[in-house]
């Protein structure tokens, strides 16, 4: 099978010049001030539209808890 059309170079251009990398929008986390991308959970703390998501302390601070609440 052959290409009958052939693409021009041009034709190529405009359809690749949607493929370029855009730049991250990020945002500082109102708790702890880091950079975080918009609408997702804060690495470094842990929080999410004000509440936290996922606990982020330490497991040695976790295990001292518990063993002080023995």
């Amino acid at each position: 099978m052959v290409v009958h059309m052939r693409h021009t170079r041009g034709h190529t251009g405009n359809r690749r010049s949607h493929h370029a990398l855009k730049a991250q929008n990020l945002v500082k986390c109102a708790k702890c001030g880091s950079f975080k991308k918009q609408h997702t959970v804060c690495g470094t703390c842990g929080d999410y539209n004000g509440r936290t998501v996922i606990d982020k302390t330490p497991k040695t601070a976790k295990k001292e808890v518990v063993a002080s609440s023995k």
